[in-house]
């Protein structure tokens, strides 16, 4: 396969991508309830020829190729949405008070795309590549879904890869960068911490248990941990994002509820903020006579890019795109005398895939702050470049061709 016709073929099919993209980013949905939008991607793989297959609560898998004997990659793309009412001002917006406010309409349009070109050749293919259409990405808990549902089996996956888009880049749309070997996003745990007191008037404040206060109280002191517990390389983000209680404001209420999150690199410290998070807050709950539990909602481990994926990624991609619109985050960190990072803050449930095969992650710039795209991922008025899409779908589809012919 030359790089250069796979290319010319996607760009072909880009205003059938960016037709897709549209439809899924008009109609979004989040978690599993994914009704609709597995409903359209189901069926424009039937209508392509594949025999979409259900994994999981909510997933969508299809395979190309198998026709000569080899190994399997799997390419992924996510499907969700987020519990954001948009603002972005595109034509198309949702209506429905969801917003594809991560890209993962992107996402499932670009598999869709790769699925469209690994179909015209499939008879070049020398094993097989898999897609995974994947829900709850946002939850962090698709991934971990579909693979207890078997995507990873039955044909047994030797190497996976996923792509995601990044708003707000200094780079030309479509430009892509393979993470460098190793943790490249963080594990991430949510929780909800309840307090429970007693209530009474306001007035007379020795008659009741005051959550609040001890609420307070645990919020400040669970900042201790990164300050006083932590080494300097200990990298961590502990995160306090809701507190909610009472209805009065001459009211003390019976219960306080707060919500967080965490993220962490090395699995030790992320066992060790998670006991002391626990300790901590039944500890300063205790102390003012009230009680407390911490709850751990959801979470997924640290991402792993596989060494010799990564560098394989590296060289197909600059293949397909040239030296110019590819790097690896080592040249970036060159390029900005070390001012860049290959570790992303934000997490990813794909995750669970690395932790399983070996993987790798590769950003697709898709939208310049000079070309108005001003705002990150997760903002009602994020926008998108849709001339990232064409390039997207040719990575996907090359990167699982050209690794296949190699292994």
């Amino acid at each position: 396969m030359k790089p250069e016709v796979l290319l010319k073929e996607a760009n072909d099919l880009r205003d059938t991508i960016i037709s897709e993209r549209r439809y899924l980013h008009e109609h979004p949905e989040t978690g599993f309830d994914l009704k609709d939008t597995k409903a359209f991607v189901r069926q424009e793989l039937i209508d392509m020829g594949y025999e979409p297959e259900e994994c999981g609560k909510a997933g969508l898998v299809v395979t190309a190729g198998g026709k000569k004997e080899g190994k399997v990659f799997l390419i992924r793309g996510d499907m969700d949405a987020l519990p954001i009412r948009e603002e972005s001002g595109v034509s198309f917006a949702s209506k429905n008070g969801n917003m594809h406010a991560c890209g993962h309409d992107m996402h499932a349009s670009m598999l869709l795309g790769a699925a469209r070109l690994l179909k015209a050749h499939e008879e070049e293919i020398k094993g097989t590549v898999k897609l995974m259409f994947q829900p709850a990405e946002e939850i962090f808990e698709g991934s971990h879904d579909m693979i207890e549902a078997g995507v990873l089996k039955n044909p047994d996956v030797d190497a996976a890869l996923m792509i995601h888009v990044m708003a707000g880049m200094p780079f030309p749309a479509g430009t892509v960068i393979v993470s460098a070997p190793g943790v490249s996003a963080p594990a991430a745990d949510v929780f909800e911490i309840h307090v429970k007191g007693k209530g009474c008037h306001g007035s007379m404040p020795n008659t009741g248990i005051d959550p609040l206060n001890a609420a307070a109280h645990i919020l400040i002191a669970l900042q201790e941990i990164n300050t006083r517990e932590l080494a300097v390389n200990d990298r961590a983000v502990l995160t306090i994002g809701t507190m909610n209680a009472g209805t009065a404001p001459n009211v003390i209420p019976d219960t306080v509820s707060m919500g967080g999150s965490l993220r962490t690199y090395d699995g030790e410290v992320r066992d060790y903020i998670k006991r002391r998070l626990k300790e901590i807050t039944e500890g300063i709950a205790g102390t003012f006579r009230t009680q407390a539990e911490v709850i751990f909602t959801s979470g997924c481990p640290t991402l792993k890019n596989d060494r010799e994926l990564a560098v394989c990624a590296e060289k197909y991609v600059k293949e397909l795109l040239g030296p110019g619109k590819a790097f690896s985050t080592a040249e970036l960190n060159a390029m900005s005398n070390g001012q860049s990072s290959s570790k992303s803050a934000g997490s990813e449930d794909f995750a669970y895939v690395s932790q399983e095969v070996p993987s790798v992650m590769l950003a697709l710039a898709a939208g310049q702050p000079e070309k108005g795209h001003k705002y990150p991922q997760h903002h009602p008025m994020v926008t998108f470049d849709e001339d990232a899409l064409a390039s997207g779908s040719a990575v996907y589809a090359y990167t699982a061709m050209r690794w296949l012919e190699e292994n």
